[in-house]
């Protein structure tokens, strides 16, 4: 169990961010004295009878909690990132409302299964813009007269001695007729599509604004023509002539100095850290320029046979849980694409969870911290220890935390990354990069283990820079990095 006295602390924390925060993704004024209000520790969810309408009155009054907690979770990056001032001191705020969101988003899986159990809906899961939610529907056994209504007979007198009846007719529980559905859908997809319509507005009149501003410029009054645009200058290209248009992720790209790193793959039960779990973490430290550091184990047995250590060492695997109301639900994508079945990864069965473990988030920080971390699609990774790990938020606004990312050396500096109608910037999943980079052979695939991904990773990258470099692109072209290069906040290399 997690020591509870760090919600505590959590919430000592809220008169800082109701200061700087007073809105959350939405727009919508936060309530501080409702999150105040919350236990954050034990549980926000709501545990019903076994009856249909408490059923769907607990899965409704859970949905409305998870929107209303990940409209705030979603603007804390943004108000921490941006408080100069410093006037928010701790991240574990939003770290303890992910915690709880987590048990939340627990709970509605188990209610859906529970209504599907209880026959007073299907549930299938389907995407929808941005997100993939629950959808549902009346169950098919209850042969409702207009799918459209969104409610499901439950009186037994409509299709005869159907499966759907079983519940109502076996029970001594007197049910209701009818349990409407249209109140009980997942809102994610629209909330997150409005919210992006929100960003894009705004960024549209900034961009006007700017464009304004501009042509106001006493310049202008030498200049017939007034100033340049901001942005009007012509891009510039790159080392592949491929992807022709600066893009938001070249800050994480190396520089020419760039040497000893550790690579970093996580495995999670789910692709969101307020929704999922981490279930597995693989590490490894390799030097892109310097000799690998003598005293090192010569080698090391990844769980595929044929990957070879060569230059990795530090070599670190690291296994956590969930908790026990996620295992009884299993995982079935989750164990397909890792191996990983959660069903044997609860926490009654001795796993540590990661979000309830301070020493492994402490022994994390400290490896992130002591040289880059490299990670492909290091944005994923990077989301996932802002609101798991105590302590990295504060150390990558402090400009302790260097990122650097082996996708956007994919997408920038890899001839083999063409352009095709599937792939606009070339294919640049980690599989695809690996085996141009001769890190992967071709018969063989990216595993999805956190270890033995970092390793291609690595491999990939110092191949790809040693080439580079022979061939004087990348960090050693005209527009390459002096120094280590990455991500860093704080501070300019």
């Amino acid at each position: 169990m997690t020591d509870r006295a760090w919600f505590d602390a959590a919430k000592g924390d809220i008169p800082q961010w109701a200061a700087s925060m007073p809105k959350d993704a939405d727009g919508t004024t936060i309530d501080w004295d409702w999150v105040r209000s919350l236990d954050l520790a034990h549980g926000v969810g709501t545990i019903p009878e076994s009856t249909p309408q408490s059923i769907h009155d607990a899965l409704k009054a859970d949905y409305a909690t998870r929107e209303r907690l990940e409209s705030i979770i979603a603007q804390c990056n943004s108000a921490f990132m941006t408080d100069f001032d410093r006037f928010i001191g701790s991240y574990r705020l939003p770290r303890a409302l992910a915690y709880a969101n987590r048990r939340l988003n627990d709970n509605i899986n188990t209610l859906l299964h529970l209504g599907e159990q209880q026959h007073l809906w299907a549930v299938s899961r389907e995407r929808r813009g941005r997100a993939t939610i629950a959808v549902l529907k009346p169950y098919s056994g209850s042969g409702p007269s207009n799918d459209d209504q969104g409610m499901l007979d439950l009186s037994g007198e409509a299709g005869g001695t159907s499966a759907g009846n079983t519940a109502a007719e076996n029970s001594d529980v007197k049910f209701p007729t009818t349990v409407a559905l249209d109140d009980v859908q997942d809102r994610t997809a629209a909330i997150l599509d409005a919210r992006a319509e929100r960003r894009k507005a705004q960024r549209f009149q900034k961009r006007a604004g700017d464009a304004a501003m501009a042509r106001a410029n006493l310049s202008g009054a030498t200049s017939p023509g007034g100033a340049a645009l901001p942005g009007g200058a012509a891009a510039s290209g790159n080392a592949t002539g491929h992807h022709s248009k600066p893009d938001w992720r070249d800050a994480y790209l190396p520089g020419r100095d760039v040497d000893a790193v550790m690579g970093i793959d996580i495995e999670t039960t789910g692709i969101d850290p307020a929704r999922d779990y981490i279930i597995d973490v693989g590490f490894e430290f390799m030097n892109m320029a310097s000799p690998r550091p003598a005293g090192e184990p010569e080698t090391y047995a990844y769980e595929q046979g044929y990957y070879a250590a060569g230059d990795a060492y530090g070599q670190s695997r690291l296994a956590f849980g969930v908790p026990p109301e996620n295992a009884a639900l299993g995982n079935a994508l989750i164990a397909k694409l890792t191996g990983i079945d959660v069903r044997g990864r609860s926490s009654e069965a001795g796993y540590r969870l990661f979000d309830e473990w301070p020493q492994a988030q402490a022994g994390l920080l400290a490896r992130l911290t002591q040289q880059p971390y490299v990670a492909h699609n290091a944005t994923f990774e990077h989301s996932w220890f802002m609101l798991n790990v105590a302590g990295y938020a504060e150390s990558y606004r402090a400009g302790r935390i260097t990122i650097i990312d082996t996708l956007p050396m994919s997408r920038q500096w890899d001839p083999g990354a063409v352009p095709t109608n599937e792939h606009p910037y070339g294919d640049n999943t980690l599989d695809a990069y690996a085996k141009r980079q001769g890190a992967l052979d071709s018969a063989h695939n990216e595993r999805h283990l956190g270890l033995e991904d970092s390793h291609i990773m690595l491999v990939a990258m110092k191949h790809h820079l040693a080439a580079l470099k022979a061939q004087g692109k990348g960090p050693w072209g005209s527009t390459g990095r002096a120094g280590i290069g990455g991500k860093s906040c704080g501070r300019k290399r």
